[in-house]
């Protein structure tokens, strides 16, 4: 799986971190709450459409007591048309910036064509589709923030063969809000993020005849696995 790498931001109180640690689900000792426990069976559990490849991934070190992650890819064949992490954190003393005890993080990113990347509106359309995903399944959240950023690659010499290429990424995180015994719906959130995952692969909505979901044309050339 070509899953996404860098830098992940909490996009409310301007943490940053890398990937540190490599236990699944980290915390800083002792016995982890329930109400995370909760909430990590239920993205471990989930069931999801056949093109979205899922696993877990170290978790960061530093943005909460208590972290989780997962990264995926959209799979066509052996080409990998997008990728991104998830991260669930959790301070159970709750977190000023996030409104919550809970906080969920992504770092979403895919090939486009040139074309479509010089469109003055697509940072606008991209943030829209991740507070769409979430409308569109009825989820509660609080205080989304993020950034949508493009970027073009030209070649030349020795790599002057190989076309240009852009890229979309999308870092945002949001607090899910709170259910019974103190746990989000985790799981619906998790089905959210593979919707943005697929239409900023070029899918089709999971469901048909959804017409309310606008996607983007399959991409020139998919990254090889």
């Amino acid at each position: 799986m070509a899953a996404a790498q860098g830098r992940l931001s909490d996009g409310a109180g301007g943490m940053d971190e890398q990937k540190g640690t490599e236990e699944e689900a980290r915390h800083t000792g002792g016995t982890a709450p329930s109400a995370f426990t909760a909430a990590v069976e239920a993205l471990r559990t989930a069931r999801l459409r056949p093109q979205i490849e899922v696993e877990a991934s170290p978790a960061p070190k530093r943005l909460a007591p208590y972290a989780y992650a997962l990264e995926a890819a959209v799979v066509d064949g052996d080409d990998d048309l997008a990728d991104g992490r998830l991260v669930l954190l959790h301070d159970p003393a709750g977190h000023d910036a996030w409104r919550g005890t809970f906080r969920l993080v992504t770092l979403v990113r895919a090939e486009l064509e040139p074309e479509m990347a010089a469109d003055p509106l697509l940072p606008e359309v991209c943030w829209s589709w991740l507070t769409g995903a979430l409308q569109a399944r009825g989820l509660a959240y609080g205080e989304p923030s993020g950034t949508v950023t493009r970027a073009s690659s030209h070649y030349f010499g020795g790599l002057s063969a190989r076309p240009s290429a852009s890229q979309i990424e999308i870092r945002a995180s949001w607090t899910p809000r709170e259910g019974l015994g103190g746990v989000p719906d985790t799981t619906a959130h998790l089905a959210s993020w593979c919707d943005l995952l697929a239409q900023v692969a070029g899918l089709p909505p999971a469901t048909p005849g959804d017409s309310s979901i606008v996607t983007l044309p399959q991409r020139r050339g998919p990254q090889s696995r």
